[in-house]
C-alpha cells in the first residue's frame, strides 16, 4: 500500500442551493482537498466500492460552481457510462445517483441523450466515453475524470492533456488495477512527482485499509468469486478488485501474459530504425472508425515495431502523407480484404478501390490480405498465431505506445448474464490496433533473413544494448 497523507478532518462547503450535506469519508478528504486546494492531475487507484466515482460526482458540482467550463466524466465505453453513471440508481434511495448528486435547483438543462447537464452557473456536465470523445474536442473540457482508466483508451488523455495544459484545467484518473498496462504506469509517474512543484497526486488504497468491508465479508467475497469462476481467475479478481494488485493481466486479456513477459524481457525498449532495411507496415482500415497502420522491420528471425500510427475520420490522403512524412524506405503495405472495395470519390467520376486510390497516392504495393472466414479463424487461428510470434517481436515503448496498449488491453467480451467471459472478442477502441497486427499474422511471409545479422548483434553494434542499457 502506498501511504496515504494524513487525512485532516476539515469540512467541504458547497453553499449550493439544493445541496444534500453530504461530506467525504476521513480516507476519501485528501484527495478532494487536492483539487479543491488547486492540484491539477491525481491518481486514485482504489477498491471496488470505495466511492471513487462519488467523489468525481461531488467535485463536478463544486467546481462547476468554482470556474465556470466543460466538465467531462468519461469511462471506457459510451454505453459503460450510461449504465454505471447515468442511469444508476442509488439502492439506498432509490434516486438517480445524478439527480442526488446534482439538484435540479443548480440546472438549466438535462439532455437525457447526450448525458449532458448544463448548469446555472454556465458550467456544463457531460458523460462520455474513450470510444466518442473526439466528437467533443470543439468543446474543450476544463476538467476531466478518466473513470476505469486502465480500460479506457490511452489517447483519450493524449489528446486531451494539452488542452487542459492550455487552459490549466484539472485531471482526475481513478479505477482498479487492470494490469500492468497505461494505469499502472502513469500511478508510478505520478508517484515519482509527489512533493514536487506543481507535483501530482498519487494515492492506493486496498479493502484491507478503508472502513467500507469488514475482514469477514472480504473473505466471503473472496469465497464467492472463487465459486463462480474458478481458482485462478477467482484469485485473480479478488486481488484486482480489492487487494490492488497490479500483477495480474486484464481479465479476459488474449495477450496480456505475452506482453508482461516482453515487458520483462525488455523487449519493449527504445528500438531505433535500421535505414538500410525497408519496413513494412500492416493495416487495419477505417473511416468513421480507426485505421491503424504498424511500422515493422525484420531483422534476423526477429521483428521490430518501430512506429505505430492511428487516426479516425480521414481518407487515404491523409495516411499517404504520414508515410511520406517519415524517412522509412517502404517494402510492401499489407492491407486487408476491405482495401478491394471499390468507392466513389470527388477526384473522380470512376469508382475506384481503396487499393488504386493508395497506389496512386504512392502507397505502393499494396498486398491483400485474404479475410478470415468467421470469427473462429480470428478465436482460433489468428489470436493463437499473434501469441507465438510475440515472444520474437520487439516494440519502440514510446512509438509504439498506443498499439503497445491495444495488444495488452484486448479481452473477450464478458457476459453479465452467465458471469463467464464470453469467447468473442469485445470491440472497443483496442481492436483496430490488434485487427492491423492481425494482418500481419494472416498475410506477411518472412523474407529471406540469411545476410541479416541477429537483432542482438544488430542493437548492441549501435550501443543499445537490447536489456535496456
Amino acid at each position: 500500500m502506498i501511504p496515504r497523507k494524513g487525512a485532516k478532518k476539515k469540512t467541504v462547503t458547497f453553499d449550493l442551493p439544493g445541496y444534500d450535506g453530504w461530506q467525504p469519508r476521513a480516507d476519501q478528504v485528501s484527495l478532494f482537498q487536492y483539487f479543491e486546494n488547486g492540484g491539477l492531475k491525481g491518481v486514485e487507484v482504489a477498491h471496488r466500492r470505495w466511492g471513487k466515482d462519488e467523489i468525481a460526482l461531488r467535485l463536478f458540482l463544486y467546481m462547476a460552481h468554482k470556474r465556470i467550463g466543460n466538465y467531462w466524466h468519461m469511462l471506457p465505453l459510451n454505453n459503460q457510462g450510461r449504465k454505471a453513471i447515468w442511469e444508476s440508481v442509488n439502492p439506498l434511495t432509490g434516486h438517480r445517483r445524478i439527480d442526488e448528486n446534482f439538484p435540479e435547483l443548480l440546472r438549466t438543462d438535462t439532455r437525457e441523450t447526450d448525458m449532458f447537464i448544463r448548469f446555472k452557473s454556465g458550467s456544463t456536465y457531460q458523460v462520455i466515453g474513450s470510444d466518442s470523445y473526439k466528437n467533443l474536442l470543439g468543446s474543450p473540457p476544463v476538467g476531466v475524470v478518466y473513470s476505469e482508466f486502465g480500460l479506457t483508451n490511452p489517447m483519450a488523455w493524449g489528446e486531451v492533456s494539452p488542452i487542459l495544459e492550455q487552459n490549466g484545467g484539472w485531471a482526475m484518473f481513478i479505477g482498479v488495477p487492470a494490469g500492468d498496462n497505461h494505469f499502472k504506469r502513469i500511478f508510478d509517474f505520478a508517484r515519482s512527482e509527489l512533493g514536487q512543484k506543481d507535483g501530482w497526486y498519487a494515492e492506493l488504497i486496498d479493502a484491507y485499509h478503508s472502513p467500507v468491508f469488514t475482514l469477514e465479508q472480504l473473505e466471503r467475497e473472496k469465497r464467492n468469486l472463487i465459486a463462480t469462476f474458478g481458482e485462478d481467475q477467482g484469485l485473480a479478481l479478488f486481488s484486482q478488485n480489492y487487494e490492488c494488485q497490479w500483477g495480474t493481466v486484464v481479465i479476459g486479456s488474449y495477450f496480456g501474459k505475452q506482453m508482461k513477459q516482453l515487458w520483462s524481457d525488455r523487449h519493449i525498449t527504445r528500438v531505433p530504425w535500421r535505414p538500410d532495411l525497408e519496413v513494412e507496415t500492416f493495416w487495419d482500415l477505417g473511416v468513421d472508425d480507426s485505421t491503424s497502420i504498424w511500422f515493422m522491420q525484420q531483422v534476423g528471425k526477429q521483428y521490430l515495431f518501430i512506429d505505430y500510427y492511428e487516426a479516425t475520420g480521414y481518407a487515404m490522403g491523409h495516411y499517404a502523407k504520414v508515410l511520406k512524412e517519415k524517412p522509412y524506405v517502404y517494402g510492401n503495405h499489407w492491407m486487408p480484404h476491405d482495401v478491394e472495395q471499390r468507392h466513389m470519390s470527388q477526384e473522380s467520376e470512376i469508382a475506384r478501390s481503396v487499393r488504386e486510390v493508395a497506389e496512386a497516392l504512392g502507397v505502393k504495393p499494396v498486398i491483400t490480405v485474404r479475410r478470415p472466414r468467421n470469427m473462429d479463424d480470428i478465436i482460433y487461428v489468428h489470436i493463437p498465431a499473434i501469441r507465438n510470434i510475440l515472444p520474437s517481436c520487439w516494440f519502440d515503448e514510446i512509438k509504439c505506445a498506443q498499439g503497445i496498449a491495444c495488444l495488452e488491453n484486448y479481452a473477450a467480451e464478458y457476459d453479465e448474464e452467465k458471469k463467464v467471459q464470453s469467447n468473442r472478442p469485445l470491440h472497443n477502441w483496442c481492436s483496430h490496433g490488434v485487427d492491423s497486427f492481425r494482418t500481419m499474422v494472416a498475410g506477411y511471409r518472412p523474407v529471406d533473413t540469411a545476410r541479416i545479422q541477429s537483432v542482438s548483434e544488430y542493437m548492441q553494434n549501435i550501443d543499445l544494448h537490447p536489456f535496456g542499457g
